[in-house]
């Protein structure tokens, strides 16, 4: 799954069943100006695909509709979307162990979903001293 979340409490997520690589960051990139009614200025871990030629290349061409924006490597800490998986993997361990492909995508799916209605939660994400650069 790939996710991002805002200081507003949005969230934006896509799970992919195959491996990330970079086409599926452009297709989840893609996704997020086609709905977005302004820039959107997205931070990124260190993932070797976030850097990739193919990428930046693509940013580069939409530069007027997204700008990213990487941390410092080996710091998760900073990154508001861990705060997100973590919550995730929270939720996850509480249920009957998920034995199969589909049913863990199930749950990831039903959870996302249930964040989209509870934006506070996600605010919350944004309290963390070290995340707060981002809100």
């Amino acid at each position: 799954m790939i996710a991002t979340v805002t200081s507003q409490g949005k969230t934006r997520w896509m799970i992919i069943d195959e491996a990330f690589n970079t086409e599926k960051l452009i297709e989840f990139l893609q996704a997020l100006i086609k709905d977005a009614d302004k820039k959107i200025f997205l931070i990124l871990d260190n993932l070797r695909v976030h850097h990739s030629k193919l990428v930046k290349a693509w940013v580069a061409e939409r530069r007027a509709q997204i700008e990213l924006f990487y941390l410092p490597s080996y710091s998760p800490e900073l990154n508001p979307e861990e705060r997100l998986n973590a919550d995730l993997k929270q939720e996850m361990g509480k249920r009957v162990p998920l034995r199969t492909k589909a049913r863990l995508r199930d749950a990831a799916s039903n959870h996302m979903k249930m964040l989209e209605q509870n934006p506070e939660r996600v605010i919350g994400y944004f309290q963390d001293r070290r995340v707060r650069y981002a809100a």
